[in-house]
């Protein structure tokens, strides 16, 4: 190998390396404090929002070791304390010990979150998209002992199967039909958590006793027995997420138009397309497609003439396709099979049906 050959491939070798660390560097906040004392209702986010340009990078500016699920256990009262170590910033953690008037040590609050469970509670529990065959197949609400269509908490509901007595069951209301934007495959069927209950006595018509009600139980919901994945663990560390699939938001809890900070929405990929909770996409809306008029102005896809959309039929030449609008980003909470549920941690425009999530850029990351 010559001499030239070797400069350009050590040269391509050091740019490559600058660039990964680069890419890897923390970006403090311009105005940062040095440290701060850990209030009861903060999050892992929002601490880091004070120090980080990308909060969502919380876990090395704690020096997160992925691997361990509960790494870093911080409360209310706790001191931090931003230091540098090999030239990066890092939290260091002083923990505040409460005594009691007679000097015995006081339990203190729990640990505080990675972000605001109360926000993302009722959907670890009560939301699923399942397989249309799989929920074809439960058994049904069929009536009640009351004369009443709608059934609470105390009311005693049928079921058409013999399910074990004792058995503690959900019933579930049939929501939406989602399908892929892409291939227009069918991603799942949603269902929501109506209720819970206890069969109280078996046969061919089961007989169940209502325990929980989040919403009126009526004929017709499915009926499934309760599983240990409603109860899964709420604690996420943020990682970017680098899929080599194309993925959108295809839906808002609500049906609402447009979702913004705090809302939830469903992703058409799921676990079969490697998404895990902790996963951090940014939002982007489609450029638009700009075409020249006869007379070599600018007009927008709002503003076009039908001769203008004709004449975009037919040429390339004068249409334009402008860059994709960042809108923000968010983090997935609930992974399913084909699909998921992410919560929009940060938007400065409204999220909408059909926005395109891609890897974070640490560039473009925002979350005050």
């Amino acid at each position: 190998m010559d001499r030239t050959m070797k400069r350009l491939l050590l040269l391509a070798f050091l740019s490559l390396n600058i660039f990964v660390a680069h890419a890897d560097t923390l970006t403090l906040k311009a105005g940062h404090p040095d440290t701060y004392v850990v209030k009861k209702g903060d999050t892992l986010w929002d601490i880091s929002g004070y120090f980080l340009n990308d909060p969502w990078r919380w876990p090395k500016l704690w020096g997160v070791n992925p691997q361990i699920a509960n790494p870093h256990l911080i409360y209310p009262g706790d001191r931090l304390t931003l230091v540098f170590i090999d030239g990066q910033p890092r939290l260091l953690v002083k923990q505040h010990v409460k005594k009691s008037p007679e000097g015995r040590v006081e339990s203190k609050d729990g640990p505080i979150p990675a972000v605001d469970l109360a926000l993302i509670k009722p959907y670890l529990v009560q939301n699923r998209v399942v397989d249309p065959t799989w929920l074809s197949g439960l058994p049904i609400v069929m009536s009640g002992e009351s004369p009443s269509i709608h059934h609470v908490v105390d009311d005693i509901v049928y079921v058409n199967a013999q399910l074990e007595q004792g058995l503690k069951v959900a019933m579930y209301q049939t929501g939406r039909e989602f399908f892929a934007a892409d291939s227009g495959e069918l991603l799942g069927q949603e269902i929501i958590l109506a209720s819970s209950g206890r069969v109280i006595e078996s046969g061919a018509v089961s007989k169940v006793k209502l325990l929980s009600s989040l919403r009126e139980t009526k004929g017709g919901y499915h009926v499934a027995p309760v599983e240990d994945e409603a109860l899964m663990s709420a604690y996420f560390i943020p990682k970017a997420a680098d899929l080599n699939v194309a993925t959108s938001i295809i839906g808002t809890i609500g049906n609402i138009r447009e979702a913004g900070k705090l809302d939830v929405v469903y992703l058409d990929r799921g676990a079969d397309d490697g998404v895990e909770t902790g996963h951090v996409f940014s939002m982007y809306r489609d450029g638009e497609n700009i075409i020249i008029d006869n007379d070599g102005n600018p007009v927008r896809p709002i503003d076009r003439s039908s001769y203008d959309k004709l004449l975009a039929n037919f040429s390339d030449d004068i249409e334009y396709k402008m860059p994709d609008v960042f809108h923000g980003n968010l983090m997935i909470f609930k992974v399913f099979d084909k699909t998921s549920l992410g919560l929009i941690m940060f938007n400065d425009r409204p999220v909408r049906v059909g926005d395109k999530l891609m890897k974070p850029d640490p560039l473009t990351i925002k979350g005050e």
